[in-house]
């Protein structure tokens, strides 16, 4: 049965559901007035979000955790550089972490390390009592995602999934529009994360991005870990960025859910054409004979409860300017960003593009109206300033967190699924409910809250 019909048809409300809205400790975790925050990983995604972290006064940087002596002493510089108070510091091998996590210093984390440890760190931390705040990534397999969800449910240990691109300013402004209705009802919606990133995927150390055809064990930075994905993994390995704003707009897991989607992947020739081509490659290179099993276009389908259709491209091996590709359309128009234009039936001219400037200007979100001073100079034009603050501000103020653990399983189920998908030829698969029937009666809390 389709969402609105079931929901028409029964007079049911699960009350324990209903309570599992907050979480129980919340607050409760916070010792002082001043967040004592550790860090799990201070490579490049790692060091621009402590350096963002810094520059509030209600964060106290207490513990920084990194395996790499090179980031490590780069994050140390960059607190006592600015005055603050040297951390406690982890980095005997791959598990130092959970030394952190038994500090009674720290009561939350950031977890950026390479997106393998992602679930394993965060459930230990929820398990320490220590509220999570996890950066983005496809999981590596829906027993992952449910290892989240459960850690979560049992223990109440906040939890938030950093997806930045909810917080985009034209992003915020177009949910503006979605709730108000200027779109009507949304029929088809489209994402992704379309990055050309064979540099990053390639590095030497020669430059901090670019330099090399090296990855693996030879490689720097994110060249250590991310290209050994696109060796033995093929689906959408990066969801997140697209699908995160997208089922905000759906509502999903509060009033819809995704049901099932399907995966097709391109050949793959990217990866190996950087090398054959770069000064440092060619035909006699060893990574020339890599087959690389990642599709260089993988094109992902959803059908949700609600009947909405949402496209996802993931497009990070041919060379390509930067767009994660948004769509928004329904019954009375659509938005798209990708050539900045909307459409408003009765408005716009009959069959003519519009800028979407006026409208973006016109409905901005009332956060980025309030907090743009101070999220002027944040990263990635803002928006990281703003996915921190809601998620220290919920902390602090025992709220339940904007973007929760079964957004994560949700959105990160997107890659796992797609890689069986892609395997099996394009066959459906179906999501799992990971929030075992309450999204029928969650109620949308994203930016509806205290200000974040």
């Amino acid at each position: 049965m389709r969402r609105r019909k079931f929901i028409a048809s029964t007079a049911v409300v699960a009350a324990a559901g209903m309570a599992t809205e907050g979480f129980s400790i919340g607050s409760g975790l916070l010792k002082s007035s001043r967040v004592r925050l550790g860090f799990i990983g201070v490579g490049a995604r790692g060091l621009g979000t402590l350096e963002l972290a810094m520059m509030r006064p209600d964060i106290e940087v207490a513990a920084i955790c990194d395996i790499e002596p090179l980031t490590l002493r780069k994050a140390l510089d960059m607190v006592t550089q600015a005055g603050r108070k040297k951390p406690e510091v982890y980095d005997s091998g791959n598990h130092a972490y959970k030394q952190l996590l038994d500090s009674k210093n720290v009561d939350a984390v950031f977890i950026c390390t390479p997106w393998e440890w992602h679930t394993p760190m965060s459930v230990d931390a929820m398990r320490a009592g220590k509220a999570v705040a996890c950066e983005v990534a496809g999981a590596m397999s829906l027993d992952e995602c449910w290892q989240a969800v459960r850690a979560w449910e049992e223990t109440r240990t906040p939890f938030m999934i950093m997806e930045n691109v909810c917080y985009r300013r034209d992003v915020m402004a177009v949910l503006n529009m979605v709730r108000q209705g200027l779109f009507g009802e949304l029929v088809h919606l489209e994402g992704g994360y379309q990055h050309d990133l064979r540099e990053v995927k390639f590095n030497d150390g020669v430059k901090y991005y670019g330099g090399g055809v090296e990855y693996g064990d030879k490689g720097y930075s994110e060249a250590r870990w991310r290209t050994v994905h696109s060796v033995h993994r093929n689906g959408d390995l990066y969801p997140t960025h697209g699908i995160g704003p997208v089922a905000v707009m759906t509502d999903i897991n509060r009033g819809n859910r995704f049901e099932y989607l399907t995966s097709m992947a391109s050949k793959a020739r990217g990866l190996h054409n950087y090398i054959i081509d770069h000064p440092k490659g060619g035909v006699t290179h060893p990574n020339a004979g890599v087959g690389f099993r990642l599709g260089d276009v993988v094109t992902t389908s959803i059908m949700t409860s609600g009947g909405e259709t949402i496209t996802l491209t993931h497009d990070t091996n041919l060379p390509r300017p930067y767009s994660l590709g948004f769509r928004v359309q329904g019954t009375r128009g659509l938005w798209m960003d990708i050539n900045k234009s909307i459409y408003i039936e009765g408005r716009s001219q009959p069959h003519r593009w519009e800028a979407a400037d006026t409208y973006l200007k016109e409905y901005d979100h009332p956060l980025w109206q309030k907090y743009e001073n101070d999220a002027s100079g944040a990263g990635h034009g803002g928006m990281d300033w703003f996915v921190m603050n809601a998620f220290i501000e919920a902390f602090k103020q025992g709220d339940p967190m904007p973007l929760d653990v079964y957004d994560h399983a949700a959105w990160s189920a997107i890659t796992c699924l797609s890689e069986q998908s892609v395997a099996q030829g394009g066959e459906p698969q179906a999501f799992p409910d990971f929030t075992g029937g309450m999204w029928m009666h969650r109620k949308p809390i994203f930016t509806t809250g205290r200000g974040y």
